[in-house]
């Protein structure tokens, strides 16, 4: 059930309009170039991205289905996150806190919002969760080894010890990919850490197994630390993002310490049940982001997507262990008896919840939901502009023409020197200032498409070059604005 709500979800509303914000739009034309393309991109920028961007570049080659074809692996990683859970809530703490676990997940505005995006934070949930179901796999052997015979000593070849190897081989396999996919899965990594300190079973295995994937992962590092200038962008956590976060670590706590309380929902893996596998999910790789951040911000709410695995978790257990008690006060009042009674006080609850999210899941579903969108402003261009006037970036930034080409057609990029294709960078290559001056000069309309916020200035002095020209030679026709970009026409004195 977690599966299919997450899939009717995921698939309701997939196109937004049609709309893609500029990330979506990057993952959209990077996956259309060629493999040689992607890998020479990757050597200048996005390595961190470079698994996604290969797997997207499979999908169109099978199925060239835009932006449905793009949010697919999406989906069905929600989808796939929303079973895992599921799962590991029912063997944690029985059935009906894994039912709602993994309705919870399905329902998080947050899991509905990545459900529907061209990027990679979908697909690492979905490889944390089967990873994290991998490391109770692991731990939970580790503890019938223990108590099946301590006298007792296998060889290496021994079919118990075997399986237990073979259990951390592929939690650590797992793992990797999901750092693979996007770095910062590490931090899930060193989350589990915690639980298997927990358990007092898998401290050592965990740690062998941590430092394999760390050691692999570190030609990866060692090419991202020289690409660190595009996280540049981060600025401080906002206020707003430190009392999110407060909110959920306090939700995700006092369900904690409500199962802990009697004990329900603690299980009798090895990993100590729900709270000590939920609340490290939770708590540490978000925290430990916001408390590197007065050295390098690096703190992005969907870097650390994966938390929300915790909070439903927590979230399905306590609701679980809540229901318990409402019907056992409720049987003592209502003439209901057998199975009647829990179906009628979950559909009641599920009614509720269901109605408490949909404004948020309905505002999720429009192009106003995202900080930006591409096609938004390629129709602004194509309205506000006319064949054969110059067009420029400030900055060179043109992940607004990426996926949407077709808007940009009939202008000059006066300042483009190669596509990002050709160039092997993200936004294509620019001509030298003086170039770039002399042929902005010659035009006689131009269209500027300017980030209104968020993005650095460009630091090669091409954009005061465009701007110098633009204030001495051209008169402001008009401008619009367009979720996160700011159009404006120029046009020789006494023609606008």
């Amino acid at each position: 059930m977690p599966a299919a709500a997450a899939l009717a979800l995921g698939f309701w509303g997939i196109r937004r309009q049609d709309s893609l914000w500029s990330d979506e739009a990057v993952t959209y034309e990077v996956a259309h170039r060629s493999t040689s393309d992607i890998a020479r991109l990757l050597a200048e920028a996005d390595v961190v991205h470079g698994l996604h961007y290969f797997l997207m570049h499979a999908v169109f080659a099978l199925w060239e289905g835009g932006t449905v074809a793009l949010r697919l692996p999406s989906v069905l990683a929600v989808a796939a996150t929303a079973a895992g859970v599921g799962l590991l809530g029912r063997r944690l703490a029985g059935p009906r806190a894994g039912l709602f676990a993994g309705l919870v997940l399905a329902l998080l505005p947050s899991l509905q919002r990545y459900a529907q995006e061209g990027r990679s934070y979908a697909l690492v949930c979905a490889l944390m969760t089967w990873g994290t179901w991998l490391l109770l796999d692991a731990l939970d052997a580790g503890s019938r080894k223990r108590r099946a015979a301590r006298g007792e000593r296998r060889s290496w070849l021994g079919a118990r010890q075997f399986g237990r190897r073979f259990r951390w081989a592929g939690y650590g396999a797992v793992m990797l990919v999901a750092c693979l996919v996007h770095a910062f899965a590490v931090l899930g990594l060193v989350a589990h850490g915690v639980t298997a300190a927990l358990s007092r079973t898998g401290l050592r295995p965990w740690a062998t197994t941590a430092s394999v994937v760390s050691a692999s992962l570190a030609p990866l590092a060692l090419v991202s630390a020289t690409q660190s200038g595009q996280v540049s962008w981060i600025a401080a956590p906002a206020l707003s993002d430190l009392v999110d976060q407060a909110v959920v670590s306090a939700v995700g706590v006092a369900c904690a310490l409500l199962l802990l309380s009697g004990r329900t929902g603690g299980g009798t893996t090895a990993a100590g049940g729900v709270p000590a596998l939920a609340l490290p999910l939770l708590l540490l790789p978000a925290g430990l982001l916001l408390a590197l951040s007065p050295l390098r911000p690096l703190y992005v709410d969907r870097y650390v997507l994966y938390g929300s695995i915790g909070l439903a978790l927590l979230t399905g257990a306590a609701l679980d262990r809540a229901l318990r008690h409402v019907l056992t006060r409720l049987r003592a009042r209502v003439p209901l008896r057998g199975p009647r009674l829990p179906v009628l006080v979950v559909a009641v609850a599920s009614a509720l919840v269901t109605l408490a999210v949909l404004p948020a899941s309905r505002e999720l579903r429009t192009p106003a939901s995202r900080s930006d969108d591409v096609t938004a402003v390629a129709e602004a261009v194509r309205e506000m502009g006319a064949p054969g006037d110059g067009l420029v970036f400030l900055p060179a930034r043109r992940a607004w023409v990426l996926a949407t080409p077709d808007g940009y057609a009939e202008l000059d990029d006066v300042a483009l020197a190669d596509s990002p294709a050709a160039s092997g960078t993200l936004f294509g290559a620019e001509l030298a200032p003086a170039v770039i001056r002399e042929r902005l000069t010659a035009q006689r309309r131009v269209v500027a498409v300017r980030d209104v916020f968020g993005e650095p200035r460009d630091s090669t002095g091409r954009r005061d070059a465009k701007e110098a020209v633009l204030r001495a030679r051209f008169e402001e026709c008009g401008t619009r604005r367009v979720t996160r970009a700011q159009i404006t026409v120029y046009a020789r004195p006494g023609h606008c």
